[in-house]
């Protein structure tokens, strides 16, 4: 390859290769250097917004989802009293947690310094400021202490302002929209313990989205369809949830 700079086209080549090819790394690392270099000057296009956004969910879903087995495996040998195994799996889990956070502060640091600075277009601004809020809600499962008061107060602000924009600028069935939900809704039911909030939070999303799709003379399209069958997944849960503790709640009386 050569030394010099890919061009932007080159670049979008190039993470598109490494994301066939399954290398996810390289893929944040082609489009790091799109965005350094375009942005905040000019705004990403859409394809290369979400391209961006898919090299470092890759990157970041299979440390959540490692960081919740091993974290599983460390209770269970807290429990068993095997003291040698549970500092084992202990120090692999911080191991993890270092690694989330490599990720997470790097997405977070771009969209500071250049992703949010150059999103005009109010698509483009929900899209940023609701990776803003996912990014930091992933380091809030190991967070802390003060540590983590300012960071649920930071993807408070992140899904706020997110909302306050949608709300007005995008129509109820929009995928970004309808994203935007389905994350904060998460964020309040897993992170803020408000499982009315994310409750009301869904069911209003999938009602307005609804409304507005009988209107529509062509069908949604398929990212909406399953942004909405997420919700009402959620949903299902939750309310689940709640019968069940208010059932132990009424048996302990």
């Amino acid at each position: 390859m050569n030394a010099k700079k890919p061009s932007r086209e080159e670049s979008i080549f190039l993470a598109k290769a490494a994301q066939a090819a399954e290398r996810y790394k390289d893929m944040v690392d082609f489009m790091k250097t799109l965005v350094l270099s375009i942005t905040p000057a000019d705004e990403l296009t859409e394809e290369e917004r979400n391209l961006v956004s898919s090299a470092y969910k890759n990157m970041i879903g299979p440390l959540r989802t490692g960081w919740c087995i091993v974290s599983a495996i460390e209770n269970k040998e807290n429990s068993s009293e095997d003291e040698k195994r549970a500092d084992m799996a202990r120090a692999y889990k911080l191991d993890l947690e270092s690694k989330m956070s490599g990720v997470c502060n790097d997405i977070l640091g771009l969209l500071e310094s250049n992703l949010l600075p150059s999103a005009a277009a109010s698509h483009s601004r929900v899209f940023y400021l609701k990776m803003k809020g996912d990014y930091i809600r992933y380091l809030l499962k190991f967070a802390v202490g003060d540590d983590r008061k300012r960071s649920a107060d930071a993807a408070m602000e992140a899904y706020t302002a997110a909302q306050d924009i949608a709300v007005v600028d995008l129509p109820p069935s929009s995928p970004i929209r309808l994203g935007l939900i389905l994350n904060f809704s998460v964020f309040c039911h897993e992170i803020l313990n408000e499982p009315d909030k994310a409750c009301d939070m869904a069911k209003q999303g999938i009602e307005e989205a609804i409304a507005e799709i009988k209107t529509l003379e062509k069908p949604p399209n398929k990212d909406t369809t399953l942004i909405i069958q997420l919700l009402r997944d959620n949903l299902s849960g939750w309310t689940t949830e709640d019968k069940i503790e208010d059932l132990i709640a009424n048996f302990l009386k």
